[in-house]
């Protein structure tokens, strides 16, 4: 006979044939970790058995990751959210600035939201160079490094005189840079979490090097 036994809370589990220590998880539900023994001669009589938790099947295992995949988090939610309504917000406090007979146009220039959803204005010959840097840093460096991230969006927001460029142009290094820097670290199951949260790094920091660029 084989048995798991937990010494802290005195409880053993007989494994049935067919059954392995490998099946089972290494620790009780108590936090302690199992034994294995041959028998129970060992323990005390009184011990009583219980059922200990089975490790998950390799099927669980990716039921459970393509779980992940297939629902955004509701930090990142929320997030896209908020964007999207500080975004609107000041598009239309932009377009009443704009018609009002009182005031002119602000250095900013934001323009309606339809007229952005689109390719137009993206200056590759920028987005390209720094989303390449910005993958090669994801991929490559850790710690410290990979702050250099932030600082390389925040620029390319810098290079553009219109925020709203900023933003459009930051969102899609972001994406593309998380994107391959997702498959060459090899993070298949994160990689349209991993490509949201680079858009979101990107559009964050592009507007916050647009706004720099307005300010100083």
């Amino acid at each position: 006979m084989s048995y798991l036994i937990c010494g802290k809370c005195k409880t053993y589990y007989k494994l049935e044939p067919g059954e392995s220590r490998k099946d089972y998880m290494d620790k009780c539900r108590c936090g302690a970790k199992l034994r294995y023994v041959e028998n129970l001669d060992i323990v005390d009589p009184n011990w009583r058995p219980v059922q200990f938790r089975k490790k998950p099947t390799k099927k669980e295992v990716l039921k459970e990751k393509f779980q992940v995949i297939t629902s955004i988090p509701t930090n990142i939610k929320n997030r896209l959210i908020r964007f999207k309504n500080n975004l609107q917000y000041r598009l239309q406090r932009q377009r009443n600035w704009n018609h009002s007979p009182n005031y002119g146009p602000q250095n900013v220039g934001m323009a309606s939201i339809l007229n952005e959803l689109n390719l137009k204005n993206i200056r590759w010959e920028v987005v390209l160079p720094a989303a390449l840097a910005i993958t090669a840093i994801y991929a490559f460096t850790t710690g410290i490094f990979t702050l250099l991230i932030l600082l390389i969006l925040v620029g390319l927001g810098y290079f553009f005189n219109n925020q709203v460029l900023g933003v459009k142009n930051g969102l899609i290094t972001g994406a593309i840079s998380f994107f391959m820097g997702s498959l060459l670290t090899g993070s298949y199951l994160l990689l349209i979490p991993l490509t949201i949260v680079g858009a979101i790094n990107g559009a964050v920091c592009g507007w916050i090097g647009g706004y720099l660029k307005t300010r100083i």
